[in-house]
């Protein structure tokens, strides 16, 4: 038999087979107010500097926002946006509650 890849092999009525896991649930950033499915690094900074985030530390890798009013909260995301997992989101959510939500896509 050849098989790669995640799995795990189980006995069945005699026969062996390799059973896949579930396919991870993949989530989505929405900003509540418009129901909106947030899908970039821009629109996101776009959305928290209406709420008075603001760049505070970018790299290559990651961008870092801040609230205008001297808080001590930042938000740290990727740069590139693919890279934004359920984390990222859930800081997102968590700092800003009544504006985001993270859904199942």
């Amino acid at each position: 038999m050849s098989g790669s890849g995640a799995g795990v092999w189980v006995f069945r009525n005699g026969v062996m087979q390799l059973e896949q896991p579930a396919a991870a649930s993949r989530k989505a950033l929405v900003y509540v107010p418009t129901n909106e499915v947030v899908r970039s690094v821009e629109a996101l900074e776009r959305r928290l500097g209406t709420l008075g985030w603001e760049r505070y530390y970018e790299n290559r890798t990651i961008v870092q926002l801040h609230k205008r009013d001297g808080g001590a909260d930042l938000i740290t995301i990727p740069r590139d946006f693919a890279s934004l997992r359920s984390t990222h989101m859930y800081d997102v959510v968590v700092k800003n509650r009544d504006h985001f939500k993270v859904v199942d896509a």
